[in-house]
Protein backbone atom coordinates (compact mmCIF):
# COMPACT_ATOMS: atom_id res chain seq x y z
CA UNK A 1 0.00 0.00 0.00
CA UNK A 2 1.93 3.67 -0.76
CA UNK A 3 2.32 6.00 1.46
CA UNK A 4 0.85 9.31 1.75
CA UNK A 5 3.98 10.90 0.27
CA UNK A 6 4.41 8.36 -2.50
CA UNK A 7 0.53 9.47 -3.00
CA UNK A 8 1.04 13.03 -3.10
CA UNK A 9 4.23 13.13 -4.87
CA UNK A 10 2.56 10.97 -7.53
CA UNK A 11 0.54 13.49 -8.02
CA UNK A 12 2.48 16.10 -8.21
CA UNK A 13 4.53 14.50 -11.04
CA UNK A 14 0.91 13.59 -12.79
CA UNK A 15 0.21 16.79 -13.08
CA UNK A 16 3.35 18.09 -14.46
CA UNK A 17 3.28 15.30 -17.28
CA UNK A 18 -0.09 16.65 -18.14
CA UNK A 19 0.83 19.98 -18.35
CA UNK A 20 4.57 19.73 -19.45
CA UNK A 21 4.43 16.45 -22.04
CA UNK A 22 8.35 16.69 -22.00
CA UNK A 23 8.34 15.54 -18.08
CA UNK A 24 7.20 12.10 -19.32
CA UNK A 25 10.31 10.92 -20.22
CA UNK A 26 11.90 12.52 -16.71
CA UNK A 27 8.76 11.07 -14.97
CA UNK A 28 9.75 7.40 -16.33
CA UNK A 29 13.25 7.39 -14.66
CA UNK A 30 11.87 8.83 -11.44
CA UNK A 31 9.30 5.93 -11.24
CA UNK A 32 12.63 3.48 -11.22
CA UNK A 33 14.72 5.16 -8.92
CA UNK A 34 13.35 3.66 -5.88
CA UNK A 35 16.98 1.70 -6.11
CA UNK A 36 20.18 2.97 -4.54
CA UNK A 37 22.74 3.79 -7.81
CA UNK A 38 26.22 2.73 -6.35
CA UNK A 39 29.75 2.35 -8.21
CA UNK A 40 33.02 1.44 -7.48
CA UNK A 41 35.61 4.47 -7.00
CA UNK A 42 36.83 4.07 -10.57
CA UNK A 43 33.38 3.62 -12.61
CA UNK A 44 32.25 7.25 -10.80
CA UNK A 45 36.18 8.59 -11.75
CA UNK A 46 34.75 7.46 -15.40
CA UNK A 47 31.60 8.58 -15.16
CA UNK A 48 31.97 11.95 -14.22
CA UNK A 49 34.43 15.15 -15.07
CA UNK A 50 37.46 15.73 -12.20
CA UNK A 51 35.29 18.49 -10.79
CA UNK A 52 31.98 16.29 -10.74
CA UNK A 53 33.75 13.56 -8.98
CA UNK A 54 35.87 16.34 -6.60
CA UNK A 55 31.85 17.21 -5.52
CA UNK A 56 30.09 14.38 -5.81
CA UNK A 57 32.11 11.80 -4.56
CA UNK A 58 34.65 13.96 -2.21
CA UNK A 59 32.21 16.64 -0.77
CA UNK A 60 34.22 19.13 -2.53
CA UNK A 61 32.49 22.99 -3.03
CA UNK A 62 33.16 24.62 -6.58
CA UNK A 63 34.18 28.11 -7.11
CA UNK A 64 31.27 30.59 -6.56
CA UNK A 65 30.03 32.37 -9.72
CA UNK A 66 31.54 29.58 -12.44
CA UNK A 67 28.68 27.30 -13.00
CA UNK A 68 26.71 28.11 -15.88
CA UNK A 69 23.57 27.02 -14.24
CA UNK A 70 23.53 30.21 -11.82
CA UNK A 71 21.59 31.86 -14.59
CA UNK A 72 19.61 29.26 -15.71
CA UNK A 73 16.10 30.20 -15.99
CA UNK A 74 13.94 28.00 -17.92
CA UNK A 75 11.46 25.82 -16.69
CA UNK A 76 12.61 22.49 -16.09
CA UNK A 77 14.11 20.62 -13.08
CA UNK A 78 17.71 20.27 -12.18
CA UNK A 79 18.66 16.82 -11.70
CA UNK A 80 21.70 14.71 -10.09
CA UNK A 81 24.64 15.19 -12.21
CA UNK A 82 25.81 11.69 -10.96
CA UNK A 83 22.21 9.53 -11.15
CA UNK A 84 20.07 11.75 -13.13
CA UNK A 85 17.35 11.86 -10.23
CA UNK A 86 15.45 15.21 -10.39
CA UNK A 87 16.20 17.22 -7.42
CA UNK A 88 14.65 20.67 -7.55
CA UNK A 89 12.09 22.79 -9.49
CA UNK A 90 12.92 25.86 -11.25
CA UNK A 91 10.11 27.17 -9.86
CA UNK A 92 12.13 26.93 -6.44
CA UNK A 93 15.10 28.79 -7.81
CA UNK A 94 16.09 32.11 -6.94
CA UNK A 95 19.64 34.12 -7.09
CA UNK A 96 20.59 34.14 -3.31
CA UNK A 97 23.50 36.66 -4.31
CA UNK A 98 26.32 33.80 -3.30
CA UNK A 99 27.43 32.44 -6.29
CA UNK A 100 25.93 28.92 -6.33
CA UNK A 101 22.68 28.34 -7.74
CA UNK A 102 20.33 28.32 -4.93
CA UNK A 103 16.74 26.71 -4.27
CA UNK A 104 14.45 26.88 -1.65
CA UNK A 105 12.68 23.58 -1.35
CA UNK A 106 14.02 20.16 -3.04
CA UNK A 107 11.07 18.08 -4.89
CA UNK A 108 9.36 15.42 -2.47
CA UNK A 109 12.03 12.31 -1.54
CA UNK A 110 15.14 13.80 -3.54
CA UNK A 111 17.66 14.54 -1.03
CA UNK A 112 19.12 13.80 2.36
CA UNK A 113 20.69 15.43 5.18
CA UNK A 114 23.57 14.94 7.53
CA UNK A 115 25.79 17.42 9.88
CA UNK A 116 28.92 18.41 8.48
CA UNK A 117 31.42 19.88 10.74
CA UNK A 118 34.21 20.68 8.22
CA UNK A 119 36.09 24.09 8.09
CA UNK A 120 35.48 24.22 12.08
CA UNK A 121 31.80 25.16 11.57
CA UNK A 122 28.63 23.12 11.91
CA UNK A 123 26.71 22.58 8.57
CA UNK A 124 23.53 20.48 7.27
CA UNK A 125 24.57 18.89 4.14
CA UNK A 126 22.72 18.21 1.23
CA UNK A 127 23.18 14.35 -0.85
CA UNK A 128 21.31 12.76 -3.41
CA UNK A 129 19.05 10.04 -1.95
CA UNK A 130 19.81 7.88 -4.88
CA UNK A 131 23.35 8.07 -5.36
CA UNK A 132 24.88 9.56 -1.50
CA UNK A 133 26.37 12.34 -4.04
CA UNK A 134 27.25 15.39 -2.28
CA UNK A 135 25.08 19.38 -3.61
CA UNK A 136 25.91 21.53 -1.48
CA UNK A 137 24.36 22.26 2.04
CA UNK A 138 21.16 24.50 3.22
CA UNK A 139 20.67 27.51 5.60
CA UNK A 140 18.25 29.22 7.59
CA UNK A 141 18.32 32.38 5.23
CA UNK A 142 16.06 32.05 2.24
CA UNK A 143 13.02 33.30 1.14
CA UNK A 144 9.52 32.45 2.14
CA UNK A 145 7.95 29.95 1.62
CA UNK A 146 10.54 27.99 3.28
CA UNK A 147 13.02 30.14 5.01
CA UNK A 148 15.52 27.63 3.49
CA UNK A 149 18.47 28.62 0.98
CA UNK A 150 19.46 25.10 -0.34
CA UNK A 151 23.01 26.38 -2.13
CA UNK A 152 23.72 23.56 -4.42
CA UNK A 153 27.22 23.09 -6.60
CA UNK A 154 25.98 23.60 -9.64
CA UNK A 155 28.88 21.02 -11.41
CA UNK A 156 26.67 18.76 -9.13
CA UNK A 157 23.87 19.29 -11.22
CA UNK A 158 22.52 19.23 -14.52
CA UNK A 159 19.52 20.68 -16.17
CA UNK A 160 16.39 19.13 -17.50
CA UNK A 161 14.48 21.72 -19.44
CA UNK A 162 10.04 21.05 -19.89
CA UNK A 163 9.33 21.26 -23.57
CA UNK A 164 7.60 24.55 -24.39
Amino acid sequence: MPTRRQVLNGSFWGVAAISAGSFIPLLAARAATDDPVTHTDAEWRKMLTADQYAVLREAATERPFTSPLLHEERVGAFACAGCDLPLFSSKTKFDSGTGWPSFWAPLDNAVSEKQDTSFGMTRTAIDCRRCVGHIGHVFDDGPKPTGLRYCMNGVALKFVPAAA
